[in-house]
């Protein structure tokens, strides 16, 4: 059956984005307002950013209007990801972004002036203004790299054009590809990018999986050159502007605002890719002696331990879920998810024309707004959890930080959301002794939490890094090159516990969060901070939770590594990494005993 289009699909399952605007038509008024606002901004204050009184009256009305920015860019994107086949949705999300440009140019001068100023200034204008001292901060570590005035301002205006690339692959992605049918046991199966990412893939029939895999695959693959042009697009420019900026790479270019040193970068990368294969691939083989397959594929990592243990969750059942694993974070914490169920801030459907996956927008000091696409199954129930992690870190952090601050570094944006896995996890396995119980819970644990955030994510930052190499070599970027990449990451990772079958290598077609920077290997960065601090609240309780709560309200106004030192974790040591794989292995060991005793008492 296809997928429903979005007026067909019941209201109260979608969110509800008037606590942003209340129409189109209060959006384009706003716009215009905000255009209008900016230029006598720019009037105003352009050419006097000089002294300590009047940057901070400048920075003032700066923060106001990118809190305006800010609602208006998510109202555009929120609207346009639940149906990109709508066409006005599509011409809303168009006319921001093209307006973008011209406000981002007209909003340049202020950093550009700012650190004009010579570098003993900045420092005295950054202890003399208590509120900006964090933002001034970052800006200063910029300085080295800032381009002249009309350089910056210029750029500022591509900026809709260096969007473009993302916007043309989700594009490709959500309405062009066309998946039509499969067959399986002798029947014919509709297809799409949410049923097979949410649920042929996970399938627990080899035949329909399988199939599933060589069908989407097939039909990738009409599409490679064309998306491999796209993201080269990307990275080409990432790769100019950091020449531009005197940065020795790409990656350095990337890693300068998320606040992490090379070092840290390839630490977690290259001792997870070594270190935590051997469990994963323990994991695999039980996978296939479990499910009885005579071969593990690449296709059949995603597959359950025990399916007919697997559960289904109405959206209602995974509140109870959720209300009772995260209800150690406080009242405060649990008005926000109650708020997101009951005043329409999650969008659950699945609709034509939807974005895949999930994400969590959280427009400063409004509610969050979290897209999922329900499927019954419990990995959902781990997803939102995630998401509503995002929610209760920025709901925190914007009733403590002002907008400059509110963003941490990518780094550590994670851990909010996969703490919220852990304890998810946690519960759960306090619920019962029951050894199908536990395993079924440990399973989810693992192919949910851990395989997607410590595996599927990290195995794309392996391959983004051959990627940014190449480019600081001059290399463009051609199908081959990238299905080569991803290739031996996958194989190297697995070893001969999985056939890494073909079509597998085109995973690197799927992932949006290329075109976001050195964002895949973050993952693996939150969830090694949130695995320890789970830990803790689990042995410790309240005192951990107050502690993780403070970290939580600092939102971005402390470097990463210092924001993990208030929890007592020091990431800049090998030590949080390998206390993490050594969880995890420990996690399979159990996989392994239950199964043991499960099989004994057949």
């Amino acid at each position: 059956m296809s997928l429903p289009k979005r007026n067909e699909v019941p209201v109260e399952q979608t969110w509800d984005l008037s606590t942003l605007f209340d129409s189109n038509d209060a959006f384009y008024a706003q716009l215009e307002k905000t255009i209008a606002r900016t230029k006598q901004f720019n009037q105003e204050y352009a050419g006097t950013l000089s002294d300590t009184s009047k940057i901070e009256s400048a920075l003032d009305e700066y923060a106001a209007i990118k809190k305006e920015l800010d609602h208006l860019g998510s109202y555009a994107s929120l609207l346009f990801s639940v149906d990109q086949t709508d066409d006005t949705s599509g011409k809303l999300y168009s006319k921001y972004v093209n307006s973008y440009g011209t406000i981002a140019s007209l909003l340049t001068f202020v950093e550009s002036e700012i650190l004009a100023l010579d570098t003993e200034i900045l420092n005295k204008l950054k202890d003399e203004t208590p509120a900006y001292q964090r933002y001034l901060e970052k800006l200063i570590a910029r300085k080295p790299h800032q381009l002249h005035p009309e350089v910056e301002k210029t750029l500022a205006s591509f900026s809709p054009v260096f969007s473009a690339p993302y916007n043309l692959y989700d594009t490709t992605k959500m309405l062009d590809i066309d998946f039509g049918t499969f067959s399986a046991h002798g029947k014919e199966i509709p297809m799409s990018y949410v049923s097979f990412e949410g649920e042929l893939e996970v399938d627990a029939d080899t035949e329909i999986r399988r199939n599933a895999f060589r069908k989407f695959s097939d039909t990738l693959k009409k599409y490679e050159n064309t998306t491999a042009k796209t993201y080269d697009m990307v990275v080409q420019q990432e790769k100019i502007e950091s020449e531009l900026r005197g940065y020795d790479s790409v990656i350095d270019y990337l890693l300068q605002p998320q606040e992490v040193t090379r070092e840290l970068y390839n630490r977690q990368i290259d001792l997870i890719t070594t270190e935590l294969a051997p469990h994963m691939r323990r994991y695999a083989k039980l996978l296939q002696k479990v499910n009885g397959l005579e071969q593990m594929k690449f296709e059949d990592l995603k597959v359950s331990l025990d399916d007919t243990f697997e559960p289904e969750i109405t959206v209602e059942e995974s509140r109870d879920y959720i209300k009772k694993a995260l209800s150690i974070m406080g009242e405060d914490y649990m008005q926000m998810v109650n708020d997101a169920y009951d005043k329409r801030q999650i969008d659950f459907v699945q609709n034509k024309g939807k974005s895949t996956g999930a994400f969590c927008a959280s427009p400063y000091q409004v509610n969050p707004f979290i897209l999922i696409s329900w499927t019954s199954k419990m990995t959902e129930v781990f997803v939102l959890a995630h998401e509503l992690g995002h929610a209760g870190h920025f709901h925190l952090a914007h009733q403590n930080t002002n907008i400059f601050d509110e963003s941490c570094s990518l780094y550590f944006v994670e851990a909010p959301s996969t703490m919220n896995e852990m304890l998810m996890a946690n519960y759960l396995l306090a619920e019962s002794d029951d050894p199908k119980f536990k395993r079924w819970v440990i399973a989810s644990i693992i192919s949910r939490t851990y395989y997607h955030n410590f595996v599927t994510h990290l195995l794309e930052a392996a391959y983004q890094r051959e990627v940014y190499l190449l480019v600081d070599k001059g290399e463009s970027m051609t199908a081959d090159i990238l299905n080569g990449i991803k290739r031996k990451v996958i194989e190297d990772f697995w070893g001969e516990a999985v056939e890494i079958t073909e079509g597998a290598e085109l995973t690197w077609m799927r992932q949006p969060h290329y075109y976001m920077g050195l964002y895949p290997y973050t993952y693996s960065a939150g969830l090694t901070i949130s695995t320890i601090m789970s830990q803790r609240i689990l042995n410790e309780g309240e005192p951990a939770v107050q502690e993780w709560t403070e970290v939580l309200k600092r939102g971005g106004s402390l470097p990463p590594v210092e924001l993990a030192k208030m929890v007592g974790i020091d990431l800049t040591t090998d030590a949080p990494l390998k206390e993490t794989i050594a969880y995890i292995g420990s996690l399979i060991d159990e996989l392994e005993k239950l199964t043991e005793e499960i099989e004994q008492h057949k």
